[in-house]
């Protein structure tokens, strides 16, 4: 077994973690090491000084590897796996879980401090619960929690030794921003009351309310031709995938309008407002960096969509539609009026964008029909992440699944086999590629195996400046 040593990893005497195990409770000061908090098979909680509440566990038969699980944007609840099914399925394979619920004091954007309440809750979990330290320590993190996880691999030499993001918002919290604004501004320029409040909302009402005129101006434009063709061009902006929820396959691209009635099923569709989920994270994001982050002064549109994976769709919708989109997209230039606060737009690229120079070996999963995160988010990062020079660090593979985070427990155990080889081995020999994945998964019994080979387009309105 490998010895770790973290010279990071030291608790003041305020930081002692309260442990509450079958009812009993006591507290085990500082990080020196003591007897195992519970037996194998028992779920320890436990509170770091700033009021994170972290949760382990780890099963008689431990293989030595704890994984460092980061949860995604909402409830600031401690979560030491994406689901019941992994992690039942995790632990009977011999790994020990821990993870956080982050400092509850943040908004639910809680990228402040999710990178030092995890490695927190595993320097606590390290010296109060497990029996020994792990051999190995793999990062892992859904959707928001996949960001984080790839931020700690960029920061997690002495303390993780690989990460496994899936789904995740890699493309960072600034990019998110602008191609939210870039389509919402869209619709309301283009569809509804140029008026319409898209930043710095402040309450839940207000929030809601510009979503519920969004897609009040979306679906009555969802009636005509020319209504189709504008929407395609702002559900271009938004990343929107062609992929009806209720369709085993993506809608083809030899027809456009099959596509766009499928970006608009997934974005006002299914019982699930996409509007309403973008409206409050953004109060969210706002609210962790004392004020609105985002921009659209200055954006050349037509540029943007020049780079869009969707630009011939949105062509060819306008040319059926008899509309001109060269004037559309000069109108969306020429009336941009929102800028961002300096000192939230500093703070959004310190917590929230990664810098792609990775110090552990990292894999990225993501589902192709992603309808929250897009999966464009990984050609973006791929691009950072090489541009960092770290790029034989970093292995991504795709599900053909609809839907965010739509993984099953055999896709996820394959991921983290294959981050541990990388780890063990010392390099990824075909572990991480298509063909691989699926064979692990399959073996597995544990429900869908769905890899396939795949390339994301360009993330729309990207920013690549730090």
């Amino acid at each position: 077994m490998r010895m770790r040593f973290h010279p990071k990893k030291t608790l003041t005497a305020t930081a002692a973690v309260t442990l509450a195990v079958a009812g009993a409770a006591f507290t085990a000061p500082g990080v020196a090491h003591a007897a195992p908090a519970a037996a194998p098979g028992t779920q320890v909680t436990g509170t770091l000084a700033n009021g994170t509440v972290w949760i382990a566990e780890y099963p008689a038969a431990w293989n030595g590897t704890l994984l460092l699980y980061s949860h995604g944007f909402g409830p600031l609840t401690a979560a030491d796996a994406p689901d019941a099914n992994t992690q039942a399925a995790l632990l009977a394979r011999g790994y020990a879980l821990a993870g956080s619920s982050y400092d509850p004091n943040n908004s639910e954007w809680a990228l402040d401090t999710a990178v030092s309440d995890q490695f927190g809750t595993l320097a606590a979990v390290e010296s109060s619960v497990l029996p020994h330290r792990p051999a190995h320590v793999l990062a892992v993190g859904t959707s928001m929690g996949g960001l984080i996880s790839a931020l700690e691999a960029q920061n997690g030499r002495g303390e993780i030794d690989g990460a496994l993001t899936t789904c995740g918002i890699v493309g960072g919290g600034v990019n998110l921003n602008e191609y939210q604004i870039d389509g919402e501004y869209a619709i309301a320029q283009l569809l509804g009351d140029p008026a319409t409040q898209l930043v710095g909302f402040g309450d839940v009402p207000t929030a809601l309310g510009t979503a519920g005129a969004l897609t009040a101006d979306a679906a009555s434009a969802q009636q005509t031709a020319a209504g189709q063709a504008r929407l395609a061009l702002a559900m271009a902006f938004l990343n929107v995938t062609p992929w009806e929820p209720a369709s085993a396959t993506p809608a083809p691209d030899s027809d456009p309008a099959a596509q766009e009635a499928a970006e608009y099923d997934v974005l006002f569709g299914g019982g699930f407002n996409i509007m309403d989920f973008i409206e409050l994270g953004r109060i969210s994001i706002e609210q962790a960096d004392g004020g609105q982050a985002t921009w659209d002064t200055g954006t050349d549109f037509a540029r943007v969509l020049r780079n869009s994976p969707y630009k011939h769709q949105v062509e060819a919708l306008y040319r059926a539609a008899g509309l001109n989109l060269g004037a559309d997209l000069a109108t969306l230039t020429a009336h941009t009026s929102t800028s961002a606060d300096p000192a939230a737009l500093r703070s959004l690229y310190r917590t929230s964008v990664p810098t792609g120079r990775l110090e552990v070996p990292e894999l990225d999963l993501h589902t192709i029909g992603d309808n929250l995160v897009p999966v464009q988010n990984e050609n973006n990062y791929r691009h950072l992440v090489d541009r960092a020079g770290s790029g034989s660090l970093l292995r991504q593979a795709y599900t053909a699944s609809f839907g965010h985070c739509n993984f099953s427990p055999a896709e996820l155990v394959a991921g983290v086999q294959a981050v541990l080889h990388r780890v063990t081995a010392g390099h990824w020999d075909n572990v991480a590629t298509t063909a691989s994945l699926q064979q692990a998964a399959t073996s597995l019994n544990l429900g869908a195996a769905r890899f396939a080979d795949y390339n994301p387009g360009e993330l729309t309105g990207q920013v690549w400046s730090r």
